[in-house]
């Protein structure tokens, strides 16, 4: 049986041991990352094309020079700021594998509480169709269209190089129910309505100093205006026309921005409006509903 990439039958310890690489690496990324053995782990894994689990039990086992040059350069590169997932090039959301490139954000576990209180508004036995907004990499569409294989999702992102990404994943992950168009949200499907619609936009202050640790993330999917609210206040605001009866909007949003979302619904005359937080607690998805007419109603 050949052994994995790289790695050699030599059991002595030292500079070059995996062990030693990844105490390197720990190291190395200590002041730069929230997680440093997770990302080195990540990273020295994806080096060798074996997985995480491999790479502990051979921990005692000697690095080719080439392989180790290469995951000190990945490591440079993630001290200064560039994100795991750009720097593999893959990223799991809803377990799904998911391409991902610097034309996209990162897709973050906060964003499944998204896709759960979506789930809520489409039964697994019916028909509906689903909007995502801002779909970047195809997250929040592709893991909806998993669960609910009935459903007719579309995403729309402005950034062609976004869409290009999210197409790749949908053939990778052959889901058929799902397509992908560029626009600026809903000038991408004029005179179309869908049972819920969802979107994570960008809702970062211009000034908000969370920036600076966002620089190597696309702008164009963080920033919204002097309160972070510009991208929020235009998808309340023309989604009533889009929006089938009873349908339903869900809009992710920072974690201090739950009253200011809740006052540009209620003024827009939603009704239903609810905040689901995200799993560290953070109020993180908005709800509500549009509804029709007085002379529609029965």
């Amino acid at each position: 049986m050949s052994r994995p990439k790289s790695l050699v039958a030599n059991r002595s310890a030292g500079p070059s041991t995996v062990e030693s690489a990844l105490g390197q690496g720990v190291r190395s990324l200590s002041l730069h990352s929230d997680s440093p053995q997770l990302d080195a782990e990540v990273l020295l894994s994806g080096v060798l094309e074996i997985s995480r689990t491999a790479l502990i039990a051979r921990g005692s086992d000697m690095l080719a020079d080439p392989d180790l040059r290469v995951y000190r350069e990945l490591l440079e590169r993630r001290r200064s700021g560039t994100p795991v997932a750009y720097l593999t090039g893959r990223r799991e959301f809803w377990s799904l594998p998911l391409k991902v490139t610097p034309a996209v954000l990162v897709p973050r576990p906060e964003t499944e509480r998204l896709v759960e209180v979506a789930l809520e508004h489409l039964p697994k036995s019916a028909e509906r169709a689903v909007l995502d907004l801002g779909t970047g990499s195809g997250a929040v569409a592709l893991a909806i269209a998993s669960e609910r294989p009935l459903a007719r999702v579309v995403g729309v992102d402005v950034s062609p190089g976004a869409l290009g990404v999210a197409r790749d994943n949908v053939c990778s992950l052959a889901l058929p129910n799902v397509t992908f168009r560029l626009g600026s949200w809903f000038d991408a499907v004029p005179g179309e309505l869908f049972d819920v619609v969802v979107a994570n936009p960008p809702y970062v202050a211009d000034d908000d100093p969370a920036l600076a640790a966002l620089a190597a993330e696309p702008a164009l999917a963080l920033v919204a205006g002097p309160a972070g609210l510009d991208a929020l206040e235009a998808i309340i605001t023309e989604a009533p026309q889009h929006l089938s009866r009873g349908g339903w909007l869900l809009l992710e949003h920072g974690g201090t921005q739950e009253h200011a979302v809740a006052k540009l619904l209620e003024r827009r005359g939603y009704a239903g409006i609810t905040c689901h937080s995200d799993y560290s607690g953070l109020p993180r998805v908005t709800r509500g509903t549009f509804p029709p007419p007085l002379k529609e109603r029965s």
